[in-house]
């Protein structure tokens, strides 16, 4: 019996059982891992800065080496309940040293200890933070640009449509200047009827206060939206319905890459040959080398 669009439980679960289709991906994971750990012996970064109460509100600086540098704030995914913010410290080989950006790895509470909403919640209180703070780490708080994977990709777009002066009346409209969401998620109603639910909790009621495609982005900020070309008819849909939604209010580059999987297409964020890693480059005003 179909649950949603023409698929019925098991078929759902495997349309976002990522770890199923692409078997490779502990190598892969085990790459990203090696990397990092090579990056963390030879520069200099702030680890474990707190920005809120939670043990996990936490987030690692790599600043850029001249003051006012743009900032790249990478949220990582796991399906919201899951992975840390150190397997992808290797995504700051790609901007601090090359091109003096100050980049963030940022972590946030796990669900099932916290609520959607309340994991939300955390992320809009890194962002503040960020703007608040990052000046004494060689970032400018008027060039803060975020990009995030899968359950991050998610987050990237919930903050695209972030009331921030509703939070604080000195926020700007524009906090976040631009945005990349990788292989996200934007509807929550097929993981709300899915076995990922079983952690997450959601009602369908969270699910759609939460999911991208029924909000809209608060300010005119531009969005990329990446993707790999082998996955899942429901990963290809979700980018495609975010795309839909928002592009008639603001910037949206639609990135389709032909051979990428939910775990290779990461890579592309680092590689200079790679038109995901270009666009990140020239949305934040960086000529790629």
């Amino acid at each position: 019996m179909a649950i949603y669009k023409n698929y019925d439980q098991a078929a759902l679960d495997s349309q976002y059982n990522n770890r199923a289709k692409v078997p490779q991906f502990e190598q892969m994971m085990q790459d990203w891992e090696r990397d990092s750990e090579a990056l963390r012996r030879h520069v200099h970064f702030h680890a474990d800065l707190a920005y809120g109460p939670h043990p996990r509100e936490i987030l690692d600086i790599f600043p850029a080496s001249q003051p006012n540098a743009p900032v790249q704030v990478f949220i990582h995914g796991g399906y919201w309940r899951s992975l840390d913010k150190g397997l992808f410290h290797f995504i700051a080989g790609g901007f601090t040293q090359p091109h003096n950006i100050t980049y963030v790895a940022l972590n946030y509470p796990l669900t099932p200890q916290v609520t959607m909403d309340e994991l939300a919640a955390s992320c809009r209180r890194a962002v503040v933070w960020l703007y608040q703070n990052i000046a004494a780490y060689n970032g400018n708080p008027g060039q803060i640009y975020l990009s995030g994977h899968s359950a991050g990709g998610h987050l990237v777009a919930l903050l695209l449509a972030t009331d921030w002066s509703a939070l604080a009346a000195d926020l700007p409209v524009n906090l976040v200047k631009g945005g990349c969401a990788i292989s996200g998620l934007f509807n929550l109603i097929p993981i709300q009827l899915c076995y990922v639910n079983e952690d997450l909790k959601l009602d369908e009621v969270m699910a759609r206060r939460n999911s991208p495609i029924f909000l809209t982005p608060t300010s005119k900020s531009p969005l990329i939206v990446a993707v790999g070309g082998t996955e899942s008819e429901e990963y290809l849909a979700q980018s495609q319905d975010l795309v839909k939604a928002w592009s008639p209010q603001i910037s949206i580059t639609h990135i389709v890459a032909p051979q990428a999987n939910h775990f290779s297409i990461l890579d592309h964020l680092v590689d200079p040959a790679a038109p995901l890693y270009q666009a990140v480059l020239t949305q934040m005003g960086v000529s790629p080398k």
